[in-house]
């Protein structure tokens, strides 16, 4: 790529004299040149201004004005700029767009700069390594991540390694297999990690179909893997990383040490803050692939909104630490059943000892320690930052004494998770003295505004400040000695930062102004001097400022020095914070909503009692809640019912009730046992993937293959209405042979709800298979819907009844009416479509076609002419005498 803009490069000016470009310019074009493909933002006084390309494109993103100034090839330079107090505002809204930004400050001293004043990057942001807190959502994380694959004979095994900057987290994962394998495997992971920045090695190509997410091509060189093993050992400073279960590991480590490359280059220096390492394997979690994340509404609803969700539901943290590790567990659970049960444990012990209030009370003012510690090892963090560390520490004691009160028999006691929880809530003495003797109550924003250390912290900067902080009595004290001795009644003595001090005289009283006065500004109606007293402790007063700022930076960096021992000790807190407040969190919506303790066990089952979807039954006034029984000699349900009956919501509440239990939270229902799970499917809704080139019908067959290609034994498939997509005859074959693979082969628990009648007679061949139906009943022309499940197949649809709830003009309904009348007289005398399950005794194409043919052939013309007759008849229109009439005519027509 290109490192100069295409209207002007550097060698080109240095040989056109006429229009050599500044000095200026020549170093922010040096600048560029080693960030190509970022935007610079070059500091310039009070602006940060960008130039040529740059211009251009922020002044479009940003919506601010495009200017120019000076001329490079005959070309105006465009410019445009941003003041350097607006900084995050626009950083958020470019990272937001996927933009990197390279920031460009000024390192250099004015004064004694000969030419332009020296400049340097200071930082680069891009998506997915943010730590400020202006820029990052506060209840999620923003990864970064890299892919390394290694192909041999035809086996590709791809590695990945991602990094949470803003907490420290760094996580590696592996796999092999076939190219399509692979890849496949690799979209799963990524849906489930939402990386907001990819690396990607120059030749890579895996990642290019990964839409919404920035991906950054790096050279190759960068994914050793020898390279990035030795990486991984110096960063966590270790001989070995056996103890963090990566022996074994290859293009993981060539991703990790990319990884690290990129993220250490971006902000200048190392990270302290990344101390450990997690190697996850595919079978630590309950696989979630991305159409049961969207389809369940985990964390954003169908229509990509953040509520109503799972999420926004459970959501009562008090930390953000505590919202984004709910989230995480969310999309993370556990297939271990003892992390459920320890977390079932501890939410029990809350609830029994009444401890979920207070604990939310003091936690609510506990500040984001985790994103802090971060800023502190990045050497970011601002005064207000450690002021609020040193306020959130404080509460440490109180949140100790409710989680300790909460052990009783039965809870764990010393082992249990509230006791591991006790423990890494321990107060960090040091650390917090540190704290309390260093920083002001209420300090400055900025460590340039001054005022950030405690008095009695540092004597030297006490006594600096005691300079500037007498000036206002000195300032007094002057003015009545001067007033005494001028004569002068209305003399002023003042300060502004323009002309430093200086005594005010009006016009009408300089004739009494004393010989040692010397004049340093006129005014309009005054005179201002200044004398050799006043300008002896000006020098002094206004050193004494500029030295107590510079002491203060120094005393900051000293004390971000201080800190950086206790990092460690600090993420350990952050983790206890972020668990107590999502398990405090869990134990107030259950205490609130009435949900049960659920009970893993080793038998597959899935025994829900009083059952309901956590979500809808806060949306509406009355929820009925239903029973779901699967058992080994029970796995597929056949659930059928009319539309808006309440089939999906059934089916959704049964996997989140399923997931909940498996994330460690109560659940919305009288009681639940549950089996080992490994993973949850769902094929619900119809969509399509334009853009992706895919129809509906592919959609959802890709979505049926991927369910019958991945499930096991433990695991749950929901599958809604498979094979409407297609005619009818070819999506009932499909459903059937689907429905008849998961209980034969995949031998999975499933929920299959279907309008195709046919299918309920599957239980009659596959005794692992039963029906049960949504039930509803029927007013006039009207349907009540009861929402309740019970056993059985349904009767009828109820099609025409919905449509007409839903508004379809009442011409429409009446003419499908008549016209379903006819073909349910015609099914009369056809052969049952239930003969298409049957064992075929001649040709099955043959068969097919003369079934087609049969019912038309069977009906005469007298039949033919009756059932017309009768859909012609509008009873609503005809009186008494008209309607006997019409009945002799049908009965003749009978008759004949």
């Amino acid at each position: 790529m290109t490192t100069v803009p295409k209207e002007i490069n550097a060698a080109a000016a240095k040989k056109n004299s006429a229009e050599k470009l500044t000095p200026m310019m020549q170093q922010y074009l040096g600048i560029k040149e080693n960030h190509p493909t970022m935007l610079v933002f070059y500091r310039m006084g009070d602006f940060y201004e960008l130039f040529f390309e740059d211009a251009e494109k922020a002044s479009r993103l940003l919506g601010i004005t495009l200017t120019a100034r000076g001329v490079a090839s005959g070309n105006p330079i465009k410019m445009c700029g941003v003041p350097f107090h607006s900084l995050d505002g626009y950083l958020a809204k470019l990272v937001k767009l996927g933009e990197s930004v390279a920031i460009c400050e000024q390192i250099g001293d004015p004064a004694t700069s000969k030419g332009p004043v020296e400049r340097k990057v200071m930082r680069v942001v891009t998506p997915g390594t943010l730590t400020d807190a202006d820029l990052l959502p506060e209840k999620a994380e923003r990864p970064l991540l890299a892919m390394c694959s290694i192909t041999q004979r035809k086996t590709v095994t791809t590695g990945l390694a991602w990094l949470s900057l803003a907490s420290g987290a760094l996580k590696l994962m592996e796999f092999s297999g076939d190219s399509g394998t692979v890849a496949a495997r690799l979209q799963q992971e990524l849906e489930r990690i939402v990386p907001a920045e990819i690396l990607s090695g120059d030749n890579g190509n895996l990642f290019d179909d990964y839409a919404g997410t920035h991906i950054n091509r790096v050279p190759d060189w960068h994914f050793d893997v020898v390279g990035g093993h030795k990486a991984l050992l110096d960063q966590l400073g270790v001989a070995t990383l056996t103890g963090f279960g990566a022996d074994g590991l290859g293009a993981a480590f060539g991703a990790a040490g990319a990884l690290l490359r990129y993220a250490q280059s971006t902000q200048g220096r190392g990270l302290q803050h990344v101390r450990s390492l997690t190697t996850e394997t595919e079978s630590e979690f309950i696989g979630l692939d991305a159409a049961t994340r969207r389809n369940l509404e985990l964390t954003e609803t169908i229509r990509g909104q953040e509520s109503p969700t799972l999420f926004s539901l459970l959501d009562h943290c008090r930390t953000a630490m505590g919202s984004r590790m709910l989230r995480h567990w969310l999309h993370h659970a556990r297939r271990d059943q003892n992390v459920a049960r320890a977390r079932h444990e501890a939410i029990a012990a809350l609830a029994q000892s009444e401890a979920a209030g207070p604990l939310a009370a003091t936690l609510a003012q506990v500040p984001d320690i985790e994103r802090i510690t971060t800023r502190i090892a990045l050497l970011s963090a601002r005064p207000r930052d450690l002021a609020a560390l040193r306020d959130g520490l404080l509460q440490l004691p109180a949140l100790r004494g409710d989680v300790v009160r909460c052990y009783g028999p039965g809870q764990g006691g010393e082992t249990g998770l509230l006791a591991a929880i006790h423990a890494a809530l321990s107060t960090p003495t040091a650390c917090l003295d540190l704290l309390v003797r260093a920083v002001a109550q209420e300090p400055a924003a900025m460590v340039r505004d001054g005022g950030v250390f405690a008095t009695g912290f540092d004597a030297e900067l006490d006594e600096l400040r005691a300079l500037s902080e007498n000036a206002g009595q000195f300032l007094l004290d002057l003015e009545t000695r001067e007033r005494a001795r001028t004569g002068i009644a209305n003399l002023r003595v003042e300060y502004n930062k323009v002309h430093g001090f200086y005594i005010e005289v009006t016009h009408g009283q300089t004739d009494k102004v004393p010989d040692d006065y010397r004049r340093r500004q006129t005014l309009k109606n005054a005179e201002r001097y200044i004398t050799p007293e006043l300008k002896v402790f000006e020098d002094k007063a206004l050193s004494a400022q500029d030295k107590a700022l510079v002491r203060e930076k120094l005393l900051y960096d000293l004390l971000l020095a201080e800190l950086a021992p206790h990092i460690g000790t600090l993420q350990t807190i952050s983790q206890g914070l972020a668990q107590l407040d999502t398990l405090n969190a869990l134990t107030e919506h259950a205490q609130q909503h009435n949900w049960a303790a659920p009970q893993l066990v080793d038998e597959p089952c899935i025994n829900i009692i009083e059952g309901r979807h956590p979500v809808v039954e806060k949306q509406i006034e009355r929820f009925i809640a239903n029973d779901c029984r699967l058992v080994n000699e029970r796995r597929l349900l056949l659930i059928t019912g009319p539309n808006m009956g309440g089939k999906s919501t059934f089916m959704r509440q049964v996997a989140l009730i399923t997931l909940l239990a498996y994330v460690g939270s109560y659940v919305p229902a009288a009681s639940a046992t549950i089996g080992p799970i490994d993973r949850i499917f769902t094929r619900i809704g119809a969509t399509d993937d334009l853009a992706g080139g895919r129809s509906t019908f592919m959609v959802e067959m890709t979505e049926s293959a991927a369910i019958l290609n991945g499930a096991t034994e433990h695991s749950l498939v929901l599958m809604d209405e498979v094979g409407r997509g297609t005619s009818t005859f070819d999506g009932l074959a499909l459903a059937w042979a689907i429905a008849r693979h998961l209980i034969d082969s995949s031998r999975s628990f499933t929920l299959f709800a279907t309008h195709y009648f046919e299918l309920t007679q599957l239980p009659d061949s596959h005794p692992s298979a039963a029906n049960v139906h949504l039930s509803a009943v029927e007013h006039k022309d009207s349907i009540v819907f009861l929402h309740a499940v019970q056993a059985g197949p349904a009767s009828q649809s109820y099609g025409l009844q919905v449509a007409q709830l839903a508004g379809v003009p009442q011409p429409v309904i009446k003419a499908a009416r008549k016209h379903l009348a006819r073909l349910e007289a015609q099914a009369l005398d056809a052969t049952p479509q239930r003969d298409l399950f049957a064992a075929p005794a001649t040709d099955p194409y043959a068969q097919a076609e003369e079934e087609e043919a049969a019912p038309l052939a069977a009906l005469n013309a007298a039949q033919q002419a009756l059932l017309d007759a009768i859909a012609d008849l509008d009873p609503d229109a005809l009186t008494p005498r008209d309607a006997l009439e019409q009945l002799y005519q049908l009965k003749r027509l009978a008759a004949a």
